[in-house]
């Protein structure tokens, strides 16, 4: 009986053991939860990151990308992870992301070449894209910093009014990656006397605007 007593007390102990190994094994090492996109023709950043609810900055900053351009075929890995405020909106107002930014241009630029109209969309994304404004493109365009309006058509209403079809044209081309400005971040018109914007790099000059680094 002792024999048969000690053989079943290591036969517990041998279970006990594989069981704790086998469950360590399995929390040691979870399931993968790694997305991968791959590009097709006409994906956009900003179009793939409405299919995954995550802002097309943090596609950029996933896949340490320096720009919007992507090429088919191209793998992407989509982050599982959101920054909370900095995810694109969702929902109905997907398409009113669109609508803001191509607003803006009309109402900054409706006057300018059509270059001017594409930098200012591109200007606006750059913001997206830097850790020094916020992550989407309506909390960018309507931020207010120590009560000053970052543009001055959100301040005055001009925003308001309805995108002509080259300010539409040009906020889907800067959503495709153009970029003429070389990753501005400001843009200004010739009567500025603002010191600050006056003294930032200046990428280029389009018409009576002015875009800086």
């Amino acid at each position: 009986m002792m024999v048969l007593l000690n053989i079943s007390l290591r036969v517990c102990v041998i279970i006990i053991i594989l069981a704790f190994l086998l469950t360590g094994t399995a929390v040691a090492n979870p399931p993968s939860t790694v997305q991968t996109y791959f590009v097709v023709a006409g994906d956009n950043l900003y179009n793939i990151g409405l299919k995954y609810n995550v802002s097309h900055g943090d596609l950029m900053r996933a896949n340490k990308l320096n720009s919007n351009i992507i090429r088919p075929g191209q793998a992407l890995i989509i982050p599982t992870g959101g920054t909370g405020s900095g995810q694109v909106n969702r929902g109905n107002n997907n398409r009113g992301e669109v609508d803001i930014m191509a607003r803006l241009i009309q109402a900054e630029a409706a006057s300018e070449p059509y270059k001017a109209k594409l930098a200012v969309g591109a200007v606006v994304l750059n913001r997206v894209n830097s850790s020094l404004f916020p992550n989407s493109i309506t909390m960018v365009i309507n931020q207010v910093t120590n009560g000053t309006y970052q543009f001055t058509p959100v301040l005055n209403g001009s925003i308001n009014r309805p995108a002509g079809a080259e300010a539409a044209r040009a906020a889907q081309e800067a959503l495709s990656g153009a970029d003429p400005t070389g990753g501005a971040l400001f843009f200004f018109s010739s009567g500025v006397t603002d010191k600050h914007l006056r003294s930032r790099p200046v990428s280029m000059v389009v018409g009576k605007l002015t875009f800086a680094l």
